[in-house]
């Protein structure tokens, strides 16, 4: 399982935040390594159903129990992330269901008392992790989003995986691009972002989406003032 350290950039006891988990690498290893930091995670994925299967959300499962995560909200999105392909330009869908699943996030984080959102984002690993899609997307957040994996390329991220543990888990096809365009905008403005959102009825998206969603309790298996291991997070 992930662990985490009180001792670590002088803070006194646990910080706590929202990972925003999806069932592929990369947000796994970035929850790892900031609950070595010394925060206290509290998992959220977004699911695409009814438009897919659960399968998504029994990977997430998965993750949340090989990591020792005490608690998951799954958040069926697929019918708002539809509302969007449908109703915006979809060249900027990527970055509009990207601050859609920050306020989801930053409305989780309300509800458990967190303080910052975490993701598992990598720069120009994919279209919507460019510099200026990113700024676009932090602008709907109301806390500070940590990358922890940032400057990480795709092996390392994936020799994480298999030092924690998740990556026989996470291997499997990933299918969050289903409703995305052929060419996304990769230099997305703000103000294009903006403009696009006015189609949309924001607060309601978020409210519909959080209707259902209820923490799922796990066990948590965690040392918190163990060190982490070093093959497990080097």
């Amino acid at each position: 399982p992930a662990r985490s350290t009180r001792r670590t950039w002088g803070c006194e006891g646990m910080r706590k935040g929202v990972l925003l988990l999806s069932g592929g690498f990369d947000s796994p290893g970035a929850g790892a390594l900031m609950a070595r930091q010394g925060f206290d995670l509290v998992a959220a994925h977004f699911s695409l159903e009814p438009i897919t299967d659960d399968a998504s959300s029994v990977k997430s499962r998965k993750l949340v129990e090989i990591l020792g995560f005490p608690t998951l909200y799954v958040v069926r999105v697929g019918e708002a992330f539809a509302e969007v392909a449908h109703a915006c330009n979809r060249r900027f869908y990527f970055v509009l269901t990207k601050r859609l699943m920050v306020r989801l996030g930053d409305a989780i984080a309300d509800r458990e008392g967190a303080e910052v959102l975490v993701t598992g984002e990598n720069l120009g690993q994919v279209s919507s992790q460019t510099l200026a899609n990113l700024k676009a997307i932090d602008a709907a957040a109301r806390r500070p989003v940590l990358r922890p994996l940032i400057g990480l390329d795709k092996q390392e991220i994936v020799d994480r995986a298999k030092g924690l543990g998740t990556y026989e888990v996470s291997k499997g096809p990933e299918i969050c691009d289903l409703l995305g365009p052929p060419k996304p905008a990769t230099q997305a403005r703000l103000e294009q972002i903006l403009a696009e959102e006015t189609k949309l009825d924001i607060a309601a998206l978020v409210a519909r989406c959080l209707e259902g969603a209820r923490p799922e309790k796990f066990k948590d298996h965690r040392a918190p003032d163990a060190e982490a291991s070093p093959q497990a997070v080097p």
